[in-house]
């Protein structure tokens, strides 16, 4: 028995996931692996093979640095869990006009409640992943904080974590770069690992066609939507589209309309099948509201609080305040205005480097 504890790692086949293991094993823990098997293109009545992390080529590279290690490797079938939660959760968006956030969702809900049972029937006191995150104790509760690869960070798609879980879970990459992560896995004689790219496609969307995914999920779809009415700000009508569940917030190409200026998707209104257009001024926000929020750091929080807001994954974050309406829900007031506010994705505030909380946009 390791004096370390046992812990289940999520290895996807991937770098990351994949010197996750080495490091902890490295360290002192008894480990386990488990790879998990959410999809194949198949089921979705595409065309491609399955690729990604749930490629069989990803998952026999776990396997099989699994047993060079010399420790267990797990094969999980979650395909129809996923597909119930995440996949169906991913149509039901598109159809509301709104912009879904699936790698929250599957975190929160899938993977980290499908390691947890795992780990308890395993007899394992920690689950590990290769997120680019940090997470320690502090008052009682559990924080997550920015990895130290700021271009790496992925405290983002981790604001739905529920501190339960959060007490049981280690990071190992959170104090790495991603260049010395893979200068780790060469050292190691894993030179083709240290060279694998990586995917920043939606896992069943690997062809990142995800209206082509939509026509293929729901039949009658396209049929059903199309021939919308693109309006401007002020209700006129101004063109034709090809279906609301077909466009973002913030689109610019791909209106088929010519305009005689640049016009972006300000806002989708479902219930009529319109798109309406504007300018990019049109998409400034300097308010965003929230729901089903998480909170992390704090128990509770004040009526106002200074907190860095991101919008978007890949968003740096602006100066803002933050609040609990009456209702319950979130309001960020931003000091200057943002732009491509989407209703469905996440909004995560921060303190310094830790993590607030977060939840999705509303509309």
């Amino acid at each position: 028995m390791s004096k370390k504890g046992k812990v289940l790692v999520a290895m996807s086949g991937g770098i990351d996931s994949s010197v996750a293991a080495m490091l902890l094993h490295d360290e002192g823990y008894e480990v386990i692996g488990l790879t998990m098997k959410t999809w194949d293109y198949a089921s979705s009545g595409g065309t491609r093979k399955t690729t990604g992390c749930c490629s069989l080529d990803d998952i026999n590279d776990a396997r099989s640095l699994a047993v060079e290690m010399g420790f267990h490797h797990i094969i999980l079938d979650i395909r129809e869990e996923f597909g119930d939660a995440i996949i169906d959760n991913f149509v039901d968006e598109y159809i509301a006009g709104r912009t879904p956030n699936p790698c929250v969702l599957c975190n929160t809900h899938i993977k980290w409640d499908a390691l947890l049972r795992r780990a308890d029937q395993l007899g394992c006191e920690f689950i590990a992943t290769g997120h680019y995150a940090q997470v320690r104790q502090e008052n009682e509760r559990y924080v997550i904080s920015k990895g130290l690869d700021e271009n790496k960070d992925q405290s983002y798609v981790l604001w739905g974590l529920s501190q339960k879980a959060l007490a049981r879970t280690l990071f190992p990459l959170g104090g790495f770069s991603k260049p010395a992560i893979r200068k780790m896995a060469a050292d190691r004689g894993y030179e083709e690992l240290s060279k694998k790219g990586e995917s920043f496609e939606i896992c069943f969307v690997p062809d990142n066609d995800y209206r082509g995914f939509l026509k293929r999920r729901v039949e009658g779809l396209e049929e059903r939507v199309d021939g919308g009415d693109f309006v401007d700000m002020e209700g006129t009508v101004i063109g034709k589209h090809k279906g609301y569940p077909f466009y973002t917030i913030g689109q610019r190409k791909g209106l088929v309309v010519a305009f005689g200026d640049p016009r972006y998707v300000i806002k989708i209104l479902p219930e009529s099948n319109i798109v309406v257009l504007g300018t990019k001024e049109d998409l400034n926000r300097t308010e965003v509201f929230v729901r089903d929020l998480n909170l992390m750091k704090f128990a509770s929080l004040p009526n106002e609080m200074e907190a860095l807001s991101k919008i978007r994954y890949k968003d740096k974050g602006a100066e803002s305040t933050i609040g609990i309406e009456e209702d319950g829900r979130l309001k960020i007031s931003f000091y200057s205005e943002v732009q491509g506010v989407a209703p469905g994705q996440s909004a995560v505030f921060y303190d310094g480097n830790d993590l607030i909380g977060g939840g999705f946009i509303d509309n």
